[in-house]
This record gives C-alpha cells, sequence and structure tokens, in this order.
C-alpha cells in the first residue's frame, strides 16, 4: 500500500496515545512516533488475508493453540520513538496471550506475522517492517506474494526461505506441526 507520512512538524507520539486516537476513515501505522497514513487495499488483498488466516486458524482451532487475528491488528514493533505496524493476520499462543478475555490494546508481539505483498509495496518498506517483528520477538515473518504466487519465510536464527507452488509452507519456530501446500494458499 502506498503511505503518506502525517504530520511532519509535530512531535512524535507514542504507542499509547496512537491507540487512543479516533479512528480514520484510512488505515494507518505509527512509524517512529509519526502516523503513516496508507491507500486502502485492493479487494484481493483482503482475499488473501482471509485465505490464510482462514488456513492458519483451521489448523491452531483444530489443536487448542492459540489465536488468529487480522486486520492489521497492531504490534508495537520499537520503542522511543514508538512504532506500531499492523500485520494483515497474526498468530499469538496461549503462552503470549492466554485464554479468556482478550487484552485491551496492542498485544506482545505475536509468534507469526503474516504480510500480504500489495503490488504498490516495496520490497524494501516490507524488507524493514520484517526486520522490525523479527527484532520485537516474532518467531516467523511470512511474506506471501500472490502476483508470483510464492511465499517468503523470514525467522532469527536461519536463512530466509522462498518458496514457490510446488513446495510445502512448514514454521517450525512459530507454529510446531503446521504444514501447508503452498499451492493450496494460493487456490481462488
Amino acid at each position: 500500500m502506498s503511505a503518506v507520512t502525517l504530520p511532519p512538524a509535530a512531535p512524535p507520539i507514542t504507542a499509547e496515545e496512537y491507540l487512543k486516537l479516533a479512528p480514520s476513515d484510512r488505515p494507518s501505522e505509527l512509524v517512529r512516533g509519526r502516523i503513516v497514513v496508507m491507500n486502502p487495499p485492493f479487494s484481493a488483498h483482503g482475499y488473501w488475508c482471509v485465505q490464510i488466516a482462514g488456513i492458519l486458524r483451521e489448523y491452531v482451532r483444530a489443536h487448542k493453540l492459540g489465536r488468529v487475528i487480522g486486520n492489521d491488528g497492531g504490534v508495537i514493533t520499537e520503542r522511543n520513538p514508538d512504532t506500531v505496524r499492523g500485520a494483515d493476520v497474526a498468530y499469538y499462543s496461549y503462552e503470549r496471550v492466554p485464554r479468556g478475555p482478550l487484552p485491551k490494546g496492542y498485544w506482545p508481539a505475536p509468534e507469526l506475522a503474516v504480510e500480504v505483498r500489495s503490488s504498490d509495496d516495496r520490497w524494501k518498506t516490507l524488507v524493514k517492517k520484517t526486520s522490525e517483528y523479527l527484532e520485537a520477538g516474532v518467531l516467523n515473518v511470512v511474506i506471501v506474494e500472490p502476483e508470483k504466487q510464492t511465499v517468503h519465510i523470514y525467522s532469527p536464527d536461519r536463512e530466509a526461505e522462498i518458496l514457490t507452488i510446488a513446495d510445502t509452507l512448514t514454521l517450525p519456530e512459530s507454529l510446531p506441526g503446521f504444514s501447508v501446500s503452498v499451492g493450496e494458499i494460493f487456490e481462488t
């Protein structure tokens, strides 16, 4: 998604201040204390997010492991100045977010963050977000690239992998035992 940073002259705001702001009619993230307004994604972007969230939720629910969230749920990736990123899809184990009522505010870093690459997303921006997620304690970051039907997997302790529709996606760091054909992800 294209982004515009607003306002350039204001002092940086905190994640807590950002959380209290009135909702905007446009998606945004907080990047180093500055609000970055983004264009709404194309409809296909939402399709791919739901496709991935559905696959993950089915596995997580069947094994009673935790929660899968979507819709750009906020993740604090940096402090002083604060950055709050909105993962397209994320998985939280019950260890990180216990059973019971959902916590208010931003939750801790998830085990898994998924970003779906839109046609106007720059790789430089996605790699920066990936690095922030990993530094914040996310165990796997997955970038799904629908146009090329590839999945990029990042983790703190191994080289990045690029999978094609002939491969199988596993996430041993964040979701042990999970396995899905990349081809299944891209079924329409």
